[in-house]
């Protein structure tokens, strides 16, 4: 867990700021800091457009008496998205867009459903019931 950690917040920096750096000798200063900041604000608000959308589905499917499991895991990896996308660099950008494309992040629900059951079933994380 620690080395996932360590990677996640050195080396992914590194390469990061490695890209803008070359991406920055390509094109000019001024114009990859438009791209970085363009690309957060855009980011930003179609992860809340996307995030509205999924809050909508969830209250549909409560009102209906259906657990929104999907919704829910959507909204969460909308939350990832839209922190991802804020933060400066092409990797995460690339990223937080796929997750924000319904279709190209209906693969990733499904993968971390699987890894949250994969989880449960050697007793790493744990569940309860709380509406019976």
């Amino acid at each position: 867990m620690f080395l996932r950690l360590a990677v996640l917040f050195t080396a992914i920096p590194i390469v990061e700021l490695y890209i803008l750096i070359k991406i920055g000798q390509m094109i000019g200063a001024l114009p990859t800091i438009a791209i970085v900041l363009v690309t957060g604000v855009v980011g930003a608000g179609l992860a809340r457009q996307q995030g509205a959308r999924v809050w909508y589905e969830i209250q549909m499917q409560m009102q209906q008496g259906v657990f929104p499991a999907d919704r829910l895991i959507d909204g969460l990896l909308l939350v990832v998205a839209g922190a991802v996308l804020i933060t400066p660099g092409v990797l995460t950008d690339i990223l937080g867009f796929a997750i924000l494309i319904p279709m190209s992040r209906a693969p990733i629900r499904e993968w971390v459903k699987a890894r949250l059951s994969r989880m449960m079933d050697r007793g790493t994380i744990h569940y309860s019931e709380f509406l019976r």
